[in-house]
């Protein structure tokens, strides 16, 4: 979009407020930390040692409401640490002439590095640098300097100490994480109902594998009932796209399809249910759609005889249920319909479903299980379904962070380019603001550092809601004492209730959340006294100076998403490309390979997917005249559709991984090889510009499904095998179709539409930050 739709965009976006707020308990307790050092620093120590303090734990408070499934207590102490080195290193620096600019520059290029580590990690590092800046300002010795950084440090200890004395919903990011999982299978499912290839949304399951990642302490400490779900509902996802789609299972009419779109109604139902148990942490109540899944059948079958579920033989049950009133359920003792895939994926679904209500509701007389698995007492037995994803200690991660840092230094890396322009950006507004002699010139760089951001949207969005907030908060917080003229114990009272403030509308908006942030800072500096008019005048009009620098800088020295659009999609293609042929070659050497590798690369494919699509997001708000995308639009669209119809074909074999004592598929492994090298030329080919090719690969496949079809011929009828030939056939059509869409959708003929030409090969800097 041109220049000014996009400023209008992106300032909208920063003016947006939602009703939503954080919940009132959490922001009580992040105020009550803040008051609990804030006033007996105030009465042993003075304003000077109380700012320092208060400004700790604010910080330390404002760490832990950032979106991230570490232990609370972690971050907090984590950012106190932080800030006290930062304070520590200000003081020392600011005593010698000259050497502050420097510092702060050093300073604020390691936390924009600190985007490396993802964005919780970026956010609290900028944070570090306002600090730096607004304590610097209080004169204090090189003796008591160490002092003011243990007082900030100590802000941050207690926070951690009430978080862990008053915990509030410790778990409630992991839960919401793993019920959106399975609330999204549910949509999935009922998707499915209606058009058999709908695509699968994975953003819900990363999330989810994301919060399942813990700390030792937590993987000792979390309820049992969050052990083992997230991994069942990784299975589910392939499970029900092999159910439904009529290319390796059931037909597209018929009573198989009808049957198919009974089971995934009741699935459907099922895993809602499941998400609100999860939600809630409340008793599993199934809904009375659930003895569908007991046969993976039709309930409505006129012949059908029906008998309550407590007398139906185990070997007709796969499942058996109880619906939420706890009242005898009806199922129909038939025989299911399906037929070769199209079976194995429903009894594995069922199986799944069985084993996660198993997880939530273990104490019940009759449970989900899956076929075979139901004891002689009637007890089903309980499986964890794999380890802990372990995330690192906060001392542990130190490595982690080092290396991940390291990588980052070199030419072209977004986030050495964003460290670089925050560098920039800070130092400039403070040189400006101390060369021009401005009272109380921090207020500039402190502003540049808290708007830029790695990308245009979010920095112009903040820029916008910053000067909002902070012209609304300080002209607010001057008329408040002009009119009251408050003394230092009811200035930090009122500082504690706008910290309160900022904490419970931290989901509301950046501005409302700035305009709370400035009345605290404003009336914690204004201990050291002061005009209060002239101070405001003066902290507006170097709010307008700090961002100006910071959105100019961004403007002169750009990290544009779009320009990314043809890396990102190559990337795409060709760990598409990976997982497909991981799954292909399990079917081809099971012995030698399992469904870890396919993991791994399904990991990878969806990583790079998701690269890919925050770019598009991005750069649909930024100006076009500076965007030189090597794919344009209406070809992106084309192959993202095409890629992921590629990773759908996976999907459908990944659902009926064969065991490793099965009988390897003939040419399954060289068909593989052959995929990762025309998907990795055919992402090379992306890069430079280039058409790309299947032929080769189409050859490739041609002479595979004559290998297949002459091993159909021999192989046992209605045997395991001829079903895995049968559904290696239609998968293999479907990846065909999958890469001829995509040469389609990238063919560049001279009359194909272009937003720009292709970018330099030295200007890799928009790559998006996460």
């Amino acid at each position: 979009m041109p220049w000014i739709d996009a400023l209008r965009s992106t300032a909208r976006t920063g003016l947006h407020v939602d009703h939503t707020l954080t919940n009132p308990k959490r922001a009580l307790r992040g105020a009550l930390a803040v008051g609990l050092v804030l006033f007996p620093t105030l009465a042993l120590g003075g304003p000077r040692m109380a700012t320092s303090a208060a400004m700790g734990a604010f910080i330390a408070g404002t760490a832990t409401f950032q979106r991230s499934f570490r232990p609370r207590p972690s971050l907090a102490v984590a950012a106190g640490i932080g800030l006290g080195v930062s304070t520590f290193t200000g003081y020392l620096a600011v005593s010698v002439p000259g050497l502050f600019p420097v510092v702060l520059a050093l300073w604020a290029l390691l936390a924009g590095l600190a985007w490396a580590v993802g964005p919780t990690g970026g956010v609290v590092a900028a944070t570090t640098v306002s600090v730096m800046l607004v304590v610097v300002q209080l004169p204090v010795s090189v003796g008591t300097a160490l002092g003011h950084a243990l007082l900030c440090a100590l802000g941050g200890a207690v926070q951690a100490a009430l978080i862990a004395l008053w915990p509030i919903d410790s778990w409630r990011a992991q839960r919401d994480a793993l019920a959106d999982a399975y609330a999204s299978l549910a949509d999935y499912a009922r998707g499915l109902r209606e058009d058999p290839t709908t695509p699968v949304d994975p953003e819900p399951l990363m999330l989810a594998r994301h919060a399942s990642e813990v700390t030792p302490w937590q993987d000792r400490h979390r309820p049992p009932e969050l052990r083992g779900l997230r991994g069942l509902a990784e299975t589910m996802r392939p499970a029900l796209t092999a159910l439904a789609d009529p290319r390796g299972g059931a037909p597209d009419e018929g009573p198989e399809r009808e049957w198919v779109r009974e089971l995934l109604a009741a699935a459907a139902e099922t895993l809602d249910a499941l998400a609100r148990a999860i939600r809630s942490g409340e008793q599993l109540h199934l809904p009375r759609s659930a003895p569908v899944l007991a046969l993976g059948g039709h309930p409505g079958e006129a012949s059908a005889e029906v008998l309550p579920v407590e007398v139906l033989p185990v070997e007709v049950l796969p499942v058996g249920v109880l619906p939420a009133d706890g009242s005898p359920c009806e199922v129909p003792a038939v025989s299911p319909p399906l037929h070769g895939p199209a079976r194995v994926a429903a009894r594995r679904l069922t199986a799944l479903l069985g084993r996660a209500v198993d997880i939530l509701d273990h104490a019940a007389h009759h449970t989900i299980t899956a076929v075979g698995s139901v004891s002689t007492s009637g007890t089903p037995p309980r499986r964890r379904v794999g380890g802990a994803l372990l995330r690192p200690s906060l001392f542990g991660m130190v490595p982690l962070v080092l290396r991940a840092v390291r990588r980052q230094l070199r030419p072209g890396s977004p986030v050495l380019r964003h460290a670089v322009r925050l560098a920039t950006v800070v130092t400039i507004a403070h040189l400006i603001a101390d060369l021009a002699g401005l009272h109380r010139g921090y207020w500039a760089p402190l502003t540049a550092a808290m708007v830029i951001r790695p990308d245009f949207g979010q920095t112009f969005s903040r820029g916008v809601a910053r000067l909002a907030g902070t012209t609304l908060g300080v002209a607010l917080t001057t008329v408040v004492v002009e009119l009251l003229h408050p003394g230092p114990w009811w200035s930090a009272g009122l500082a504690v209730l706008c910290i309160g403030g900022a904490y419970l509308t931290n989901r509301t908006g950046y501005a409302v959340m700035t305009a709370c942030v400035s009345s605290y800072v404003v009336l914690l500096l204004g201990l050291q006294g002061g005009h209060p008019l002239t101070t405001a005048v003066d902290r507006v009009g170097l709010t307008l100076l700090g961002g100006a620098v910071a959105l100019l800088t961004f403007a002169l020295f750009p990290t544009w998403a779009s320009t990314r659009l043809g890396d990102l999609l190559a990337d795409w293609i060709a760990a598409s490309g990976v997982y497909c042929a991981a799954v292909l070659t399990v079917f081809g050497e099971p012995a030698a390979h399992g469904a870890q590798e396919v993991r791994s690369a399904l990991l990878d494919s969806r990583d790079a997917r998701a690269e890919l699509r925050l770019a598009v997001e991005r750069a649909e708000v930024e100006p076009v005249g500076q965007a030189l995308p090597t794919v344009p639009a209406k070809q992106l669209e084309k192959a993202r559709a095409a890629v992921g119809l590629l990773g759908r074909a996976g999907l459908l074999l990944e659902a009926q991984l064969p065991d490793r004592d099965a009988e390897p598929v003939p040419g399954a492994a060289p068909f593989a090889a052959a995929l990762v090298d025309a998907t990795a030329v055919a992402a090379g080919a992306v890069r430079e510009g280039r058409a790309v090719d299947f032929s080769r690969l189409r050859a490739a496949q041609q002479a595979w499904d004559r290998q297949l079809r002459q091993a159909a011929a021999q192989a046992p009828p209605e045997s395991a095998f001829a079903d895995r030939l049968d559904l290696l056939r239609a998968a293999s059509r479907l990846l065909l179709q999958a890469l001829a869409d995509l040469e389609r959708a990238l063919h560049r003929g001279k009359t194909a539409p272009r937003l720009g030409s292709p970018r330099p090969a030295t200007d890799t800097a928009a790559q998006p930050v996460r």
